[in-house]
């Protein structure tokens, strides 16, 4: 159950953000997140963890956060950056990147999880937020929404793979695909089953010459 900011955590003298990732998991794609500084006069109904949520029903709250909200902004990590830094620090890159996008500057910072970005703004991390905060499922929602759409654009570029189905995670499919073609650019080359398989397609390659 989502609850307004519990009054413990809530500083009424100053506007609460919300911040949650989408991406971490999927072997390939940038890792999305997003900041919402929802607005007290105009509460959203319905709002929960993305996870849980319908992609239509996810699709009608994103448009109810991007009407009603004070504040809202989405950003990400390449996959390029999750290979040179790690995914932990990517995540928290795209965080503050989100952080730093909104137009107005909230004076505390929710952030779902147990790690914080280093942004100079008061923040706390809270353990399944996205299920218990409005600004974090808010959040939670742009985010994944938006690697959604990216994902299913990117299948367009490479069809074999089958990322509008499976946005990159490591599915059944995925991981035959991987194993039929071997890793392309937007795959990330530090996690595990992306490294075997291109070892495997470099092995394969010198075999046949």
């Amino acid at each position: 159950m989502v609850l307004a900011l519990p009054p413990n955590l809530r500083d009424p003298s100053t506007l609460c953000c919300g911040v949650d990732e989408a991406g971490r998991g999927p072997l390939a794609g940038a890792v999305y997140a997003a900041a919402v500084i929802l607005n007290p006069a105009k509460p959203i109904m319905g709002l929960a963890d993305s996870k849980v949520l319908s992609e239509k029903r996810r699709a009608r709250l994103e448009d109810l956060i991007m009407r009603d909200a004070l504040a809202y902004s989405v950003a990400f990590s390449t996959n390029a950056e999750i290979d040179a830094i790690n995914i932990l620090q990517a995540s928290l890159l795209a965080m503050k990147r989100a952080v730093e996008g909104l137009t107005c500057l909230p004076g505390q910072v929710l952030v779902d999880g147990l790690h914080v970005p280093k942004i100079s703004i008061p923040a706390t991390a809270i353990v399944d937020g996205d299920q218990h905060i409005a600004e974090i499922s808010a959040a939670s929602i742009l985010a994944k929404n938006a690697r959604d759409r990216e994902m299913i654009a990117l299948c367009k570029q490479y069809p074999q793979y089958g990322f509008s189905r499976h946005k990159g995670y490591g599915t059944r499919e995925h991981l035959a695909a991987l194993k039929l073609y071997g890793p392309c650019a937007i795959h990330r080359q530090s996690f595990a089953p992306v490294r075997l398989a291109g070892a495997q397609q470099m092995l394969w390659k010198v075999s046949t010459r």
